[in-house]
């Protein structure tokens, strides 16, 4: 079967390092409500605004906390990267229950929005929006290993 649009096996196991390294980070920068949690380094911004003038900027070099980026580039790659590499056997029914699994994430992810649009709001609607941006790899990764595994089909 050809799947062109997996990576190789071998990166599984690099993939599954950043997720997880990424989730954990993530949970340590919840808990902390998005307060200051690093190193503050002057990266450029193509676009930003302060909360404090409402003045935007266009391609400005600013001063930004950046354990909040790196935390969601290691969950959004290393989530690409476990979703997507191929399994040692790569057959039909792995390529259907990826597929399944997917369709089912995207559902379940605007299930989730929907219901966040119509009862949360303020702030905490803005929360839901970033944890939001991490729920569709997540669901993908959770059903499709947990179907690969109840099929008895996971052989790494």
């Amino acid at each position: 079967m050809k799947t062109n649009y997996l990576l190789p096996h071998k990166y599984k196991k690099l993939g599954w390092l950043l997720f997880l390294i990424g989730l954990i980070g993530g949970i340590v920068v919840s808990a902390s409500n998005f307060e200051s949690t690093g190193p503050s380094i002057k990266v450029l911004a193509i676009y930003s605004e302060s909360f404090l003038n409402s003045k935007s900027h266009f391609f400005q070099i600013i001063e930004n906390e950046i354990f909040d980026e790196i935390v969601s580039l290691f969950i959004i790659i290393g989530g690409l990267v476990v979703g997507f590499t191929k399994e040692k056997i790569e057959d039909e029914f792995i390529h259907k229950l990826r597929h399944e699994s997917l369709v089912w994430a995207f559902i379940v992810n605007y299930i989730v929005l929907l219901f966040t649009i119509i009862f949360i709001y303020d702030m905490a609607f803005f929360d839901v929006l970033v944890y939001n941006m991490f729920t569709p790899l997540i669901f993908f990764i959770i059903r499709f290993n947990f179907l690969k595994l109840k099929s008895g089909d996971d052989e790494e």
